[in-house]
């Protein structure tokens, strides 16, 4: 999870856009280039653009400085090699029931000589809010993947998933699913963008991602293994402090007073508020929430309200939270929600990876324990794939060991993919 404590400042503009899920081209600002409008979407225009927006241009020093000016933690800054132009882009994807819809994410460009560019995908972790994602946040936290592998050379694609940044409607936590779909359909708009400025995206994708999206970084390298676009080739998977096993490892976990209890409270509150609209979970809220929260939460995680509201109006335990049946659905999961489970924990499993992978974990992770990541390289072991545990120590940020685990990950991912030729 991020930081669901910390505010971000918008213009009034960009929140009015972001809370109502607009996403006309003239609105989003000057420069933006539009494309037709959606109706029926096709598969084949899956990854078509709607609109272009330039964000930023920054010099190799201004980066560099941004990096390590983070107040909450400073950015390693030694890969910087170059400036960096940034874009965010609408684009035409599909939700999880295959309808048309929109996304948005973050394209970022080296300020470099090099025309036939390596792509870097990046998954971001839990946002609440949605403003807190990489094409319409101004915080350090959420450019600095963006800013670290541009940089370094690569070209960096970040969507925003479903629901956040300029998508309509809602969110879908945790569901690889859709999750896999947006970050493919932004790898095909970043590929059509990139020939208009002098640029072209090689086919290698090097593929990385943070807490959930370590898990939409796993969906999304199978993907490409099992040839969901010959266009782009899954060339090395590089997720950090992931959940990926719900029902064995992180759930568990949090029963057994093992990992924050808070943070825990936003887990259990998203996977039953998100997961019921997908798998059908309950009914109504008062079957698994307790008084008064069976009446507020589904509003309250709508991505209108930022981390800091959702913490302050939340419980600080599970069992404040749940009613018993609640409870004993989160330590015996049936139904519903042990089918969304079941796709949830299914990222390490079935399927053999080919592209080199290292799974990277800080220790005593206070979310994501660090058991979720050997419980998936045991299950990658066992089909004849040595996938290695990368310590990253006892990384800080905002007094957050998982949190850390993003800083001090991004260092040494974006080094681990320089090396790869």
């Amino acid at each position: 999870m991020n930081r669901t404590g910390k505010m971000m400042v918008l213009s009034s503009m960009t929140v009015a856009l972001v809370v109502s899920g607009s996403v006309s081209a003239g609105a989003v600002g000057a420069g933006a280039v539009p494309a037709a409008s959606v109706h029926g979407v096709p598969d084949t225009a899956r990854g078509r653009l709607v609109s272009v927006v330039h964000l930023r241009t920054l010099s190799a020093r201004q980066v560099a400085a941004e990096l390590r000016g983070d107040e909450d933690g400073a950015w390693d800054a030694g890969a910087v090699r170059y400036g960096v132009d940034t874009y965010r882009v609408v684009y035409r994807t599909a939700d999880p029931k295959g309808r048309p819809t929109t996304a948005s994410g973050l394209l970022a460009f080296p300020r470099s000589g090099e025309r036939r560019l390596r792509t870097v995908s990046f998954t971001h972790g839990t946002e609440l809010f949605k403003g807190d994602v990489a094409s319409v946040s101004s915080e350090v936290w959420s450019q600095a993947p963006a800013l670290t592998y541009a940089s370094a050379g690569f070209a960096v694609v970040l969507p925003d998933y479903l629901g956040l940044g300029l998508g309509p409607g809602r969110q879908q936590w945790m569901d690889v699913p859709s999750e896999t779909t947006v970050a493919l359909d932004l790898l095909r708009a970043a590929d059509s963008y990139a020939p208009t400025i002098g640029r072209q995206l090689g086919r290698d994708v090097l593929i990385t991602g943070f807490s959930q999206g370590a898990s939409a970084a796993l969906g999304l390298a199978r993907a490409l293994q099992e040839g969901a676009d010959p266009r782009f080739r899954a060339a090395a998977l590089a997720p950090i402090s992931g959940a990926y096993a719900f029902r064995d490892v992180a759930l568990p976990a949090l029963l057994e007073g093992r990992a924050d209890p808070k943070d825990g409270v936003i887990y259990t509150a998203l996977a039953f508020v998100d997961f019921n609209r997908l798998h059908h979970v309950y009914d109504n809220p008062g079957e698994v929430f307790r008084a008064p929260y069976s009446r507020t939460i589904e509003g309250l995680l709508d991505g209108t309200h930022t981390g800091q509201e959702v913490m302050a109006r939340t419980p600080d335990t599970i069992d404040g939270l749940l009613t018993r049946h609640g409870r004993a659905l989160l330590a015996h999961p049936t139904g519903g929600l042990a089918t969304a489970l079941r796709i949830t924990d299914g990222v390490c499993t079935g399927w053999t990876p080919q592209a080199p992978v290292r799974l990277y974990y800080a220790e005593n992770d206070e979310q994501a324990v660090n058991g979720n990541s050997e419980h998936c390289q045991a299950l990658f072991r066992a089909r004849g794939v040595e996938a290695p545990l990368v310590d990253l120590g006892s990384p800080d940020y905002g007094g957050s060991r998982h949190l850390g685990s993003q800083r001090a990950g991004t260092a040494a991912v974006v080094r681990w993919f320089a090396s790869l030729r």
